[in-house]
């Protein structure tokens, strides 16, 4: 009957606060894991900003010493070990700027 609640013992009634507890607790949870995870994406975005400002500042500095070390450097002929060094630091320069610049696009 529509109008007529009938009677429940305890445990039946204990039951369906906690299933309606339970209830409230997913929907919460939910939500707090939603504002989580905006807050992490946008703490993402940020480390990708921050790692292009980065790479671009080290890669600019990396030129530079490179041309300081060319406008000074002695009439010593370098030995192997520093030429490989060099080249690998030029080549690790313009990965992170490339890398850089790829996730920038990325992003847009």
């Amino acid at each position: 009957m529509p109008g007529k609640n009938p009677c429940l013992n305890p445990l039946a009634s204990r039951k369906q606060l906690l299933i309606a507890e339970s209830e409230l607790n997913r929907a919460h949870l939910v939500q707090e894991w939603r504002a989580i995870s905006g807050e992490v994406h946008a703490l993402a975005i940020r480390a990708r900003t921050i790692s292009s400002i980065v790479s671009v500042g080290a890669s600019l500095v990396a030129g530079l010493a490179a041309l300081r070390r060319k406008n000074s450097a002695p009439a010593e002929k370098p030995s192997w070990l520093q030429f490989i060094l060099k080249g690998a630091g030029q080549v690790s320069a313009l990965w992170l700027a490339f890398r850089a610049q790829t996730r920038y696009q990325k992003e847009k």
